[in-house]
């Protein structure tokens, strides 16, 4: 049996070294993460993208911060769901404008203002709630309001 040299079976320094560079070069530094800790945080990216879309839709509730936690959490545990989230449609130039500008643009943010307010209308409209009730629904569209006016705007 002929041997083999440690040089065949061992890569070399250069290699380990461009093999861990590639495996962070998508995560920002951070290697992609295996076992329980993969699981925790895919687990952790849905729940906050569930709550960013629930945010996109219900007046009060930040639709960005949640989705900013959803990339956080898929750049470490999936980096191909991250890019494919990056790329949507509706989710992607939002977070892209903020990890790129470093903000929200002003478009976005009265857009999303004008969605509140048309919400809440149509639920105090259609709904015959209490004034108690009411008050709540329009405090809550004000503190989501307030959120959005607060992003930074993209630069």
């Amino acid at each position: 049996m002929p041997a083999t040299s440690q040089q065949e079976t061992q890569p070399s320094g250069d290699d380990q070294a461009e093999e861990a560079r590639s495996e962070t070069a998508s995560t920002g530094g951070d290697p992609e993460l295996r076992g329980w800790k993969k699981t925790a945080f895919l687990c952790l990216a849905v729940l906050f993208f569930t709550l960013g879309v629930a945010g996109a839709v219900l007046p009060g509730l930040p639709a960005t911060p949640f989705l900013l936690l959803t990339s956080y959490f898929l750049v470490r545990s999936s980096p191909k769901l991250n890019r494919r989230l990056l790329r949507s449609r509706w989710f992607g130039p939002i977070l892209t404008d903020w990890q790129v500008r470093g903000g929200v643009r002003w478009h976005v943010k009265i857009r999303a203002i004008i969605f509140v307010v048309a919400a809440v209308g149509v639920t105090l409209f259609f709904t015959a709630n209490s004034l108690p009730i009411s008050s709540v629904v329009v405090a809550a569209a004000c503190i989501g309001i307030l959120v959005i006016l607060r992003l930074p705007a993209a630069r």
